[in-house]
């Protein structure tokens, strides 16, 4: 069983820096022991223009059969001889999915304290894979791989080449190749797709692993196309853990929204007056009374949760009274946009030195958010399926606990207002929910109950006398005694 991942040199940067995001030396050859057999890690080739990294996985037969499920696929039971031969020993499977977990864990997670800039850069890469199972042909393949930004060629293994009119095995030959990826991003996506190909797995498939899917599928299955079949394959069709999976990465997708698409809705209601000048659209309007809570919370450590594509990152970035902002996005297009609409490229080193853009999942505690003075969550609750908000709730309010947290969300009375808006309809596809006034005053001071914090309510936008104003606005302030506790 046999993998490389090569990449070439660019203008400063050797192609031996592999070695650093490996955390391998490219000069000797290292062997790793599996649970199932004997890992090794070596470079066919490697200087300044190219290096290939080469995984190659030797596997006990005969202790994959004693640990369980060696009895042909999914465990179940063959022929006695089918237990010791098979091809696990020679086609990429969840056995090489487990091995580079194993020998790259820090590559996979994008770890590198030598070369941090390189880990975290698109490089220019082939991975190269001689024999895959593809339960699905070539064209399954092509499908699970292309739309994550690989250039994929599969070409069908012949059952024998001596007689070709027997046709083609179900193995392929895979090569992908990117220069638009990270080596963490490539990394995780042969260790989700790798099993789904082969479809089956060598152990048993128990709740842990919906979160080894979701990490590893973090930043890309949420909107994969073919999200369905991979969750379905690689939780070996376990009804309830494919549910359980499919409902977190509907959470995922919160991020996912396209925050212009909102914005033209939001700018509906400045079409919709007579005055002579044109008001300021609402979207402004929010980030102005988010920019007012902040400064009157007295924070200078900001996190924007769900900071999309940066505008109220780049709002914040012109007020020096905040001296850390960062955003945080389970997408990584957004962040990409983000990136560019801040110029964090040609930003100044003081500048630069203020602002930080991570990737991570409001679904789950992240210590990286311990510590700020305060957390926005701007148009990002209703973005969630009602069954899924406890987990932001606490990941927010519970682990993280800034001192202040201020939060935005649609008014669903003030809809009715809108003539661009169809009776019925919510502002935007992706909303799970919209508020009354009223559900949502009843949300923020249950919140603030469990977790120890005072909540106070503003408008944003036009105060309408009868359905109020188009945004409804809560600053959450932790109580005297809280702020003392912490």
């Amino acid at each position: 069983m046999f993998v490389t991942i090569s990449t070439t040199g660019t203008a400063g940067h050797p192609a031996t820096d592999l070695g650093y995001l490996l955390h391998k030396h490219p000069g000797r050859a290292q062997v790793f022991s599996t649970s199932y057999g004997t890992a090794h890690v070596f470079y066919p080739e490697a200087d300044a223009e190219r290096c290939t990294a080469a995984l190659l996985l030797e596997i006990d037969t005969v202790a994959l059969v004693r640990r369980g499920k060696g009895k042909g696929r999914g465990g179940a039971p063959d022929a006695a001889l089918a237990q010791y031969v098979n091809d696990r020993p020679y086609a990429a499977s969840s056995l090489l999915a487990v091995a580079l977990s194993n020998v790259f864990s820090s590559a996979l997670r994008g770890v590198c304290d030598a070369r941090p800039e390189r880990a975290a850069a698109p490089l220019p890469l082939r991975v190269e894979v001689p024999a895959l199972p593809a339960r699905g042909g070539p064209d399954l393949v092509r499908r699970l791989f292309a739309p994550l930004g690989w250039t994929v060629t599969a070409d069908p293994v012949p059952l024998d080449t001596a007689f070709p009119q027997w046709g083609d095995s179900r193995y392929v030959r895979l090569v992908l190749e990117s220069d638009r990826l990270t080596l963490a991003e490539a990394l995780r996506h042969l260790y989700v797709l790798l099993p789904v190909l082969d479809d089956a797995k060598h152990y048993w498939v128990a709740a842990d692993e919906v979160d080894k899917l979701l990490r590893a599928g973090e930043g890309w299955l949420a909107g994969h196309p073919e999200q369905q079949l991979i969750t379905n394959r690689y939780l070996s069709r376990r009804w309830s853990l494919t549910r359980q999976a499919r409902e977190q990465l509907e959470l995922v997708r919160l991020a996912e929204a396209d925050d212009s698409a909102v914005e033209e809705i939001d700018n509906a209601v400045a079409q919709e007056t007579e005055a002579e000048e044109r008001p300021t659209p609402l979207a402004e309007q929010r980030r102005a009374a988010i920019l007012a809570a902040l400064e009157a919370s007295g924070a200078a450590r900001v996190l924007d949760l769900g900071c999309g594509q940066g505008q109220l990152v780049q709002a914040l970035l012109k007020d020096t009274r905040f001296t850390e902002i960062v955003g945080v996005d389970v997408s990584v297009r957004a962040l990409a946009i983000a990136g560019r609409r801040l110029k964090l490229d040609r930003m100044g080193e003081r500048q630069a030195a203020r602002v930080k853009l991570v990737q991570g999942s409001l679904a789950y505690t992240d210590n990286r958010l311990k510590g700020y003075d305060a957390a926005v969550l701007s148009e990002v609750i209703e973005h969630l399926d009602l069954p899924r908000l406890p987990a932001l709730e606490y990941a927010v309010f519970g682990h993280a606990r800034p001192r202040t947290v201020v939060v935005t969300t649609p008014n669903v009375e003030y809809n009715v207002r809108w003539e661009s808006l169809p009776a019925g309809h919510v502002r935007h596809g992706d909303h799970r929910f919209e508020w009354t006034r009223e559900e949502f005053r009843g949300w923020a001071g249950a919140v603030a109950e469990r977790h120890g914090y005072d909540v106070a309510f503003a408008p944003v936008g036009a105060d309408d006398p009868e359905v109020g104003p188009p945004t409804q606005l809560a600053v959450f302030t932790k109580t005297e005694k809280e702020a003392k506790a912490a």
